[in-house]
């Protein structure tokens, strides 16, 4: 197979002093890539937002281009530069790094639509593929999310491409909890919605500036009641949630509102 494509007579030429200036070219480009890796993160970390998502995702480019321009300089030395030579040599690199730089590409791709379009930023709340937590670093090729069990998640960009994303914030720090109550039917419906507004309301967690909303749903078997309503820190949301839930219990409880077991469906 090489010799159908010409590559061994390539490199059959190669000289002692050929080699040699290619392993020096090889050693400049690793020390440029290290230099990159290790500048341009710090660099980033001084700067805020949008400018420090593209040098950070400009960092595994480089990185790429360093590589494919030492192979561009290098083959020539190592390899007598006629037009046959080139064809076989490039001809093979280019099927070799197809297939080992397909997912990389395609990750790495998707990181420069996910850096222009901006479907999550550091600190959103998203959920991906039944993930969901802080978005708490991005990268060129993949966001590392953290969830409310503190487990990091790496999810690569390339879900973008075929994966629903909600985002509970979308770049604020205005994210709507929702406490869910299930009451039986009889009882005053705009005395209880009236309650859990007061909830809300008296909560010291609340934004009461912004909408609390209580939604009511007639359930074959009651009542759905759902408290929504916006914590000052969307990383408190869990804490939110449960006090609205804890609190709201208690008031339905002393008012002899009385709750209802929601039936399993069985798929």
């Amino acid at each position: 197979m090489i010799d159908d494509l010409g590559i061994k007579d390539a490199f059959a030429s190669i000289t002692g002093q050929a080699l040699l200036q290619a392993v020096l070219v090889i050693v400049i480009a690793s020390l440029i890539m290290v230099a990159v890796q290790k500048v341009l993160p710090r660099v980033a970390e001084k700067l805020g937002g949008k400018p420090r998502l593209y040098l950070l995702a400009s960092v595994p480019l480089l990185r790429l281009l360093i590589i494919l321009a030492t192979i561009v300089i290098v083959v020539p030395i190592l390899v007598k530069p006629s037009f046959e030579n080139m064809v076989a040599i490039f001809g093979a690199l280019a099927l070799a790094l197809g297939f080992a730089f397909k997912d990389y590409a395609n990750s790495l791709i998707a990181g420069i639509v996910t850096l222009y379009e901006m479907p999550y930023r550091p600190g959103d709340w998203i959920e991906v593929d039944g993930q969901y937590g802080e978005v708490r670093a991005i990268g060129a090729r993949a966001a590392e999310i953290v969830t409310p069990d503190d487990t990091v998640v790496i999810i690569p960009h390339s879900k973008l491409w075929n994966s629903l994303i909600a985002n509970g914030n979308d770049g604020t720090d205005n994210l709507m909890c929702v406490a869910d109550f299930h009451l039986e039917a009889n009882h005053d419906v705009s005395r209880v919605r009236e309650l859990l507004r007061d909830v809300a309301f008296t909560s010291p967690r609340t934004k009461t500036w912004q909408p609390v909303l209580v939604i009511v749903f007639n359930k074959p078997w009651g009542m759905h009641y759902r408290l929504k309503a916006y914590p000052f820190d969307p990383k408190e949301q869990f804490q939110f949630i449960s006090e609205l839930t804890a609190r709201g219990s208690a008031e339905l409880a002393r008012q002899g509102v009385r709750f209802v077991s929601v039936p399993v469906s069985v798929s």
